[in-house]
């Protein structure tokens, strides 16, 4: 693959950072695109000086523009924490919108295979469990999550008339919750949230009574579905995560005996609209991808964990983003 140029959005981010690693071990040469509002630096600053890898600072809802030959663009710029995109609304459905159609116009102007990180979001607070790509969802579009969920919806909708229309060759991954290295400490997800607080010595915060579950998904392995359908001739969306449901009540004392501290788990409001299950029916990934996780909750939860008690102490006490304030219900 040395001969192949690809293009990453949102590179500086978690999985985007992944995803550079991923494509450069394999011979690819990378374009990483970020604009660092949410992204960090040195998630990639490694690969700086690599002869395959280049960086380019840039907010994609502008227009942009690549020189040369371009054969695939994964698009992975987004906020992707309540956190973010409450504080950055617009931003959020811009990157989904505008960002994306320019996105699509560089594909077809290069004639690139074009894969887009769409989210188990599109599926709401679903009523049917588990989520099939079959099921068009439970969303309220005006809700606090509202830009977020209908800007990865509307991802979706026009990837797939580019491809119906000019015949562009794209991919959809619905991306359910995934953890791993790199993840930032404080942006508010359910799991950095429980490891910061227990590295802290502070009591675990649960929302709402514990019952809701999520899915949580290793981020080799997610990496790994998403390499092999952008090599696959598959169109249509299919859902990359960890079938193995819990509940965040489980999951809290999973942490609490990983971290073997002594908090206790308290318990506040639910944010409005969050999601009360959250399972992928992956079905499709192993028919077309031969896809499935391979990486345990135990064993990715240790990783990750180590990878947390590195952190500098400045990262572990930086709590600006960790707040709901404005989320939750009043």
């Amino acid at each position: 693959m040395g001969n192949k140029r690809v293009l990453i959005t949102g590179a500086a981010g978690f999985l985007g950072s992944h995803l550079c690693d991923r494509f450069v071990n394999e011979g690819f040469a990378v374009i990483a695109m970020d604009n660092l509002i949410t992204g960090d630096i040195k998630n990639i600053e490694h690969l700086f000086g690599h002869r395959n890898f280049e960086f380019i600072e840039h907010d994609v809802s502008n227009y942009v523009h690549v020189p040369g030959a371009l054969h695939y663009i994964l698009h992975f710029a987004s906020p992707a924490s309540p956190i973010d995109y409450l504080k950055i609304p617009i931003q959020t459905l811009k990157v989904g919108s505008l960002g994306t159609h320019n996105l699509l116009g560089l594909a077809k102007d290069k004639k690139a295979t074009m894969l887009i990180a769409s989210t188990s979001e599109v599926y709401g607070d679903p009523t049917v469990h588990p989520q099939p790509e079959d099921y068009y969802g439970n969303v309220n579009p005006v809700g606090p999550r509202g830009v977020y969920d209908e800007a990865k919806r509307f991802q979706e909708a026009i990837t797939m008339a580019y491809h119906t229309f000019h015949g562009l060759d794209t991919r959809i991954a619905r991306i359910f919750n995934t953890y791993g290295p790199r993840m930032r400490l404080n942006d508010g997800r359910v799991l950095p949230a429980f490891i910061g607080q227990a590295l802290r010595g502070e009591n675990l915060t649960v929302f709402g009574d514990g019952t809701q579950t999520r899915s949580f998904c290793y981020v080799d392995d997610l990496i790994e579905g998403i390499y092999r359908l952008l090599f696959s001739d598959y169109v249509h969306p299919v859902n990359i995560g960890n079938p193995a449901e819990i509940t965040i009540a489980e999951f809290a004392e999973e942490i609490i005996k990983l971290t073997g501290t002594k908090q206790k788990i308290i318990y506040q409001p639910l944010p409005k609209d969050d999601p009360l299950q959250r399972q992928p029916k992956i079905d499709k990934a192993w028919e077309i991808l031969g896809w499935e996780p391979q990486v345990s909750r135990a064993e990715g939860l240790k990783i990750t964990y180590e990878y947390f008690k590195s952190l500098p102490p400045e990262d572990l006490y930086k709590k600006e983003h960790n707040t709901f304030e404005g989320y939750i219900k009043k």
